[in-house]
Order: C-alpha cells, then structure tokens, then sequence
C-alpha cells in the first residue's frame, strides 16, 4: 500500500482568517469611499479644473474601492527559505521557487 505524504503546512504561508480577512477588505473599502466623499466635498469648494479632475475621481473611485478590496490574500510564499531546506524531499515532488 503506498502512502502520499504531503508536505507540511508552514504558518508563514497560511492565509489569514475568514473574519480578519473580511475586516481588512472593510478597512480598505472604507478608506476608499471616505477618499470619495473628499473629492465630492472639495469639488464644490475648489474652482477651475481641478473640481472636474476631483469629480471624475469621485466617479471612477467606487471602481477602484470595490477591485482593491476584493483583492484576495497574496501570499503565495511557500515560507522561509531556511524552513524549505530542511524538509525531505519526496520522489515526484517539485521544488517550491
């Protein structure tokens, strides 16, 4: 009977949780709509051609803030370079670059 062993999970690598990963989209989502209500107040108060570049930023920002925020976690890190050196390596296994 053959086994497959599969490499061991290093925490540096981990995702971080459901709820912090969600405060973290919120966080990034809020700041960017608070930008947004900044454009819109400084495009009443700013003259000239600067409140139509603030207004079209207040129009394109939501865009941005929605994409940004739904950003998945980026880590691909298989972890620390000296964790990956001292694992075994199995017959078939890629190495991790």
């Amino acid at each position: 009977m053959s086994q497959q062993r599969e490499a061991p999970i290093v925490i540096t690598s981990a995702r971080s949780g459901r709820s912090s990963d969600i405060r973290r989209r919120e966080v990034k989502y809020l700041f960017s709509m608070g930008v947004r209500t900044a454009c819109f107040v400084l495009a009443i108060l700013v003259p000239g051609p600067a409140r139509w570049v603030l207004i079209a930023a207040a129009f394109v920002l939501p865009y941005f803030a929605v994409v940004m925020a739904n950003a998945a976690d980026g880590r691909h890190s298989a972890g620390p370079e000296s964790f990956q050196s001292d694992l075994p390596q199995l017959p078939g296994e890629r190495t991790v670059t």
